[in-house]
C-alpha cells in the first residue's frame, strides 16, 4: 500500500519523463480530483495510505495526461474569472490570456456597462458568460460556428447565471444569422495560422480545429469579423479582440483604414500586444428631407 506522498512522488516523475510541463503540480490536481479535496489539502495528508479504488482511477487519468491530454478536459472543469467552467473537447480550453481579456472589459466599462452584449465565437461560452456575471442587466449573446461549443456554453450558462439573466444563443457563421446591434462586441477567433498549427503543443491540438484554424494567414477569419462587425454596433459601440501574438498591428492597421476610432492595442500579462479594441465608426447623419414640391 504506498502513502500519498510517495504515490505523488512517483506519478510526477512519470509526467516529467514524458514531457508534461509543471509535472508535480498537474499530479497534485489530478490526485486531488480522484480524492476529492483541494489541492492544498494534500500536504496534510502525505502519510495517508492509498486505497486500490484511489489508485486505480488515478492510474488512468495519469497516463493519459502523459499521452498529452489537457489537464483541464481530465478534470472536467477550469476556473475562469472566479466561475467554474465545464471544460471538454468541444471548446478551447479558456486560458488565462482570455481571463486577463475579461478582467480589462470588466475594468474598462465599470461606470457604463454596455446594455447589449456579443460573444462572438463563444466556445465555451467564458468570456460572455463572465461578462454577464459582471453586468447582470445586459442583453447577452453567445455566437458559435460549432453547435457542439454551443452546447457546451449553453450548459455552462445554465450552471453558472440566474435564470432571470436575458441571454440568447445562434449557431452563425460569424454575423451570418445575427440581427440587431450591440453596444460592445468582444471575439476570440480562431487566429492560428494554418501551416503553424502542427507545431503547437500537444494538449492545445486536442483543442477542435475550428477554433484554431486561421487559414494561410491566420486571419482570414478576423478580417471577415472586422470587414462586417461595424453593421452590428451602436453608436460608440466597441468591439474588442484577441489575437495572435504578432498580428494586433495588422489588425489595427485595417480597423484604422475602415474608420473605427480610439484603436487601442493592450498587452497581456506578458506584455504581449494580444488585444485589440476600437469603437465603431461614425454613423451617418441622416439626410435632411426635401422639400415638398407641387407642380403648376
Amino acid at each position: 500500500m504506498k502513502l500519498l506522498i510517495e504515490t505523488l512522488t512517483s506519478g510526477a516523475e512519470y509526467l516529467a519523463k514524458r514531457g508534461v510541463e509543471d509535472a508535480r503540480l498537474n499530479m497534485e490536481h489530478l490526485l486531488a480530483h480522484v480524492l476529492g479535496c483541494r489541492r492544498l489539502d494534500l500536504y496534510l495528508r502525505f502519510d495517508q495510505p492509498l486505497q486500490e479504488s484511489d489508485l486505480k482511477p488515478l492510474r488512468e487519468l495519469t497516463k493519459r495526461r502523459g499521452e498529452g491530454e489537457p489537464l483541464q478536459h481530465l478534470l472536467g472543469t477550469v476556473e475562469f474569472h472566479g466561475l467554474e467552467f465545464i471544460s471538454d473537447e468541444r471548446a478551447l480550453v479558456p486560458r488565462p490570456e482570455t481571463e486577463h481579456l475579461v478582467e480589462m472589459l470588466v475594468k474598462k466599462f465599470s461606470e457604463t456597462p454596455p446594455a447589449r452584449l456579443l460573444d462572438m465565437g463563444t466556445g465555451s461560452g467564458c468570456i460572455g458568460i463572465s461578462l454577464a456575471k459582471a453586468w447582470p442587466k445586459a442583453e447577452v449573446t453567445l455566437a458559435d460556428i460549432s453547435e457542439d461549443a454551443l452546447e457546451l456554453a449553453r450548459f455552462n450558462a445554465e450552471r453558472l447565471l440566474p435564470p432571470t439573466q436575458n441571454v440568447r444563443l445562434f449557431r452563425s457563421d460569424l454575423f451570418e444569422k445575427i440581427t440587431g446591434s450591440f453596444d460592445l462586441i468582444v471575439a476570440n477567433l480562431p487566429y492560428i495560422p494554418k501551416e503553424e498549427i502542427a507545431t503547437l503543443s500537444r494538449e492545445v491540438r486536442r483543442d477542435p480545429m475550428s477554433a484554431l484554424n486561421g487559414g494561410a494567414s491566420g486571419l482570414e477569419v478576423v478580417v471577415r469579423f472586422v470587414d462586417d462587425c461595424a453593421a452590428h454596433l451602436s453608436e460608440n459601440g466597441w468591439i474588442a479582440l484577441e489575437l495572435g501574438h504578432d498580428q494586433s498591428a495588422r489588425v489595427a492597421e485595417r480597423l484604422g483604414k475602415a474608420d473605427f476610432r480610439d484603436i487601442q492595442i493592450a498587452a497581456d500579462l506578458a506584455g504581449i500586444g494580444r488585444f485589440v479594441l476600437a469603437r465603431g465608426p461614425l454613423k451617418p447623419e441622416p439626410s435632411p428631407s426635401s422639400p415638398l414640391t407641387v407642380d403648376p
